[in-house]
């Protein structure tokens, strides 16, 4: 009876298990000897044929490359990354940025820095991402174990920066269904919250809008402006003399949407608004459903998310140059001055600007990346989204000047006087602008649910950055996504009630300063150094040619080696230089809540030493083989692996071969060349299993 495959295969593994010094037990022997054949030599080549199949490449069997998901089309990739990067911070900060920087002449240190560090740190991102086809964690791991901490860290900064992000949009839900009233409630002065120095907006009364600062993933602050009336414009057409006014959008704001007055300080937070804690669970449950399933899900609910934004700026842009006063606003915004270049500080502001804005360091475009296909072109994407990114936020600055201009000429101020930057800017000045433009409630409905859609798309991505990390990195996680997303939500909500009740602005300040500022810095700084001189920027560029078919030219290898970590100590050592304790108008917060905050800074952070020390700790070996172990990539480790086993293999089929020799007649002995040959092609074709792959 001849040898059949499973027998062989039976067979082989007893031999590999001899080779290594198992000893086998007399039976094992027993019942293996008598399915030893003295067959034909057609028969045994079969066989020996039949072994080859233990040198497949490894890395092709474990990496899951051909089970991982991928997007259902290159837009939902595409649009989910233009998504997560044109969020808030587009729409208050930028034009803002531009104007006070220099005006148009601020285009020049933005688009340097653009060039030297934005896009070449997210090229790097997304193209880990895709090539490793990973999470945060597991990719890193990977990469270089030793810096595993990484993933660890940026998933860390993820989470923090969920735990407030929502609460804007929170925000921005409860002012939408306040929008559904013809008479908008921040546009009059008798309602519960109001006090006798309210002043609805009025083109005889000038006004200074007060600014609240900080917008989400920035890292500076800028002052806030008292408002005031009359007394000391000379524009003014009506005194109030010696006398403080506030506008009824800013009290409305201040006093019904955050009840700030009912709070002394973060010491303080008083009781939970519950209209604000239910728009932040419709928040979460709009995020539930549309991440619950993955990329399959989100895919698709960013068709509208990531575009409905667009949509809104181009027709508030058509509305906004018809205003009287919108031409100053725009000449205001571009107007160059470029003597301003020549500061620190307008450098400084374009980088954190570029680098806030694109959003590296989130593990986001390394999540979303992972879903793509392996030979998709990352190098394309990343210049289309990048672009489309700066493009936006140019575009967004037309849109609030010439609205702003409309509101200086209205009020008899100066630009200077009613620009403004933050949530101070799209929940203060602008709805006060809006309200008095005929089919108010249509402009607000509009421009809230703007805000809302551009928010909900850099939720999603913060939170799959988490998931997809974890998931990855824990099967049971991945296994149980439902359930996992559900519990993360549920935490992300029970923590964002502190935000929600009547002090929560200060709780929100601190963790807005603190969350993702010098932390993700330190960790895009950390990727950078690993993947240019630890696990080795010619060794990128190959991985990225093997994906795309082209390597990434000088430019790229010189940004990626020295220019961006270079732009990124550059914003930590002027940030820390500047950084002074956190306050917030008049409120000094006190020591412990600046100690807190560090505390949340570094503690993401300190995965990167912590994971580190851990991995030496627990790798055998002396301490200079086990920094030579850490710093070896995954897929080195792997080729070693399967190097060696294909080398055990060929041991093993030599000396099974050798003693199947002994049992041949010496007509099946004697072969011709032309028979020997036909006896090692590989079995392609046959049964139709593939030809063996190469190690």
């Amino acid at each position: 009876m001849g040898l059949t495959d499973t027998s062989f295969e039976v067979l082989l593994t007893l031999w590999r298990a001899l080779v290594v010094g198992v000893v086998w037990t007399e039976e094992v022997c027993g019942h293996c000897s008598g399915v030893l054949p003295s067959h034909s030599i057609v028969g045994f080549t079969r066989k020996r044929e039949m072994s080859s199949r233990v040198v497949k490449n490894p890395l092709k069997l474990n990496d899951g490359v051909d089970s991982r998901e991928t997007w259902s089309g290159k837009v939902d990739f595409l649009l989910s990354v233009i998504g997560f990067a044109v969020d808030l911070a587009n729409v208050w900060r930028f034009p803002y940025l531009c104007y006070k920087n220099g005006g148009g002449a601020f285009l020049v240190p933005y688009c340097i820095m653009l060039v030297v560090g934005g896009i070449p740190l997210f090229y790097m991102e997304l193209a880990l991402g895709q090539f490793n086809r990973k999470g945060a964690i597991t990719c890193w791991g990977r990469l270089v174990p030793l810096l595993k901490g990484i993933g660890y860290a940026v998933a860390l900064i993820a989470f923090y920066v969920d735990f407030y992000y929502n609460v804007i949009i929170a925000w921005a839900l409860r002012y939408f269904f306040a929008s559904f009233s013809s008479l908008l409630p921040w546009t009059t002065c008798d309602n519960p919250w109001n006090t006798p120095h309210c002043r609805a907006f009025d083109a005889n009364i000038s006004y200074t809008f007060d600014n609240i600062p900080l917008g989400s993933f920035d890292t500076t602050e800028s002052g806030n402006s008292t408002v005031t009336a009359g007394h000391s414009d000379k524009n003014s057409n009506q005194g109030y003399n010696n006398t403080w006014y506030t506008s009824a959008a800013q009290e409305y704001f201040n006093r019904a949407i955050l009840e700030l007055h009912e709070s002394e300080g973060l010491h303080d937070l008083g009781i939970i608004k519950w209209d604000i804690a239910l728009c932040l669970l419709v928040v979460y449950l709009i995020c539930y459903f549309s991440l619950w399933k993955g990329i399959s899900t989100s895919g698709k609910v960013v068709w509208f998310t990531a575009l409905f934004p667009y949509a809104v700026l181009l027709i508030l842009l058509i509305r906004g140059v018809t205003l009287p006063g919108s031409l100053e606003g725009i000449r205001y915004y571009l107007n160059p001055n470029f003597s301003a270049i020549t500061k620190a500080e307008v450098w400084v502001d374009a980088a954190t600007q570029v680098f806030f804005s694109l959003g590296p360091g989130f593990g986001v475009l390394l999540a979303y990346a992972s879903y793509n296909k392996y030979h998709n072109n990352v190098y394309k994407d990343a210049l289309l989204t990048s672009l489309i990114n700066s493009a936006t936020s140019f575009v967004a600055g037309f849109v609030i000047f010439s609205v702003l201009g409309y509101m200086a000429r209205a009020s008899g101020k100066s630009i200077q006087d009613v620009a403004t930057e933050g949530p101070g800017l799209v929940f203060i000045v602008y709805p006060a602008a809006i309200a008095t433009m005929p089919g108010s409630m249509f402009w607000a409905l509009i421009f809230f649910m703007m805000l809302l859609t551009l928010g909900l798309d850099s939720s999603f991505g913060g939170s799959e950055a988490i998931i997809t990390a974890l998931s990855d990195e824990f099967l049971i996680i991945g296994n149980n996504r439902e359930i996992f997303v559900a519990f993360l939500f549920t935490l992300y909500f029970l923590v964002g009630l502190a935000s929600c009740s009547q002090g929560g602005f200060y709780f929100f300040h601190l963790l807005d300063r603190y969350a993702a500022g010098y932390s993700m810095l330190f960790a895009v700084l950390a990727e950078a150094i690993a993947v240019s001189w630890i696990y080795g920027a010619d060794r990128f560029c190959a991985d990225i040619k093997d994906m795309i078919g082209f390597s990434p030219g000088i430019y790229w290898r010189v940004c990626w080696k020295f220019v961006a970590p270079i732009f990124l100590m550059f914003i930590i050592v002027y940030g820390l230089m500047g950084y002074e304790p956190l306050t917030y108008e008049d409120y000094v917060y006190p020591v412990w809540a600046n100690v807190l905050g560090w505390l949340i800074a570094t503690s993401s952070i300190a995965m990167i030493p912590g994971i580190a020390i851990y991995k030496i700790i627990v790798t055998p070996g002396s301490f200079i083989q086990r920094l030579k172990i850490l710093t070896t990539p995954w897929r080195d480790t792997q080729q070693r692996n399967a190097d060696l086993s294909s080398v055990a293999n060929g041991a093993v089929r030599r000396s099974f071969i050798a003693d199947q020799d002994l049992n041949l007649t010496k007509e099946q002995q004697d072969l011709t060349k032309e028979q020997t040959e036909v006896m090692i092609q590989s079995r392609e074709g046959v049964n139709g299993d593939p030809p063996p792959e190469p190690v």
